[in-house]
């Protein structure tokens, strides 16, 4: 995942799915974005835009804990406090979802708005307090 930006920035965005294999050769033909299996992630892919080196998105199986995932692409936003701002949804009519939980040195959540539209949360892990 790319390193934590600004509060308020799209800092990631992964697309779950059943044949996660089959659609990063569908995007990769359809986009031009250059797909690469990470197999210490289960085979789950890194995006890239050709030409750079840094991952844009993933492509993801769903299993383990995105077992229950429909097919969507879910973008991450940074926070400054994960806790406060998912307090914050629940205060104004939205939900937490899923999480929160570790990934790299970050913790994240998905939050649900008051519309039904789901959103990634990510911000700095326990250790960084």
């Amino acid at each position: 995942m790319s390193e934590i930006g600004p509060p308020g920035s799209i800092v990631w965005q992964d697309l779950t799915v059943g044949d996660a294999a089959a659609l990063a050769d569908f995007y990769t033909a359809v986009v031009g974005w250059e797909a690469q299996a990470d197999e210490n992630e289960g085979g789950d892919f890194h995006i890239r835009i050709p030409g750079q080196a840094k991952p844009v998105a993933g492509i993801c199986y769903a299993r383990g804990v995105n077992a229950n995932l429909p097919p969507h692409w879910l973008v991450y936003v940074s926070v400054e406090d994960l806790a406060e701002s998912a307090a914050r949804c629940a205060e104004l009519g939205g939900q937490v979802v899923d999480g929160p939980r570790l990934v790299g040195a970050e913790e994240f959540c998905v939050i649900q708005d008051p519309a039904g539209a789901y959103l990634a949360l990510i911000g700095p892990g326990p250790e960084a307090a």
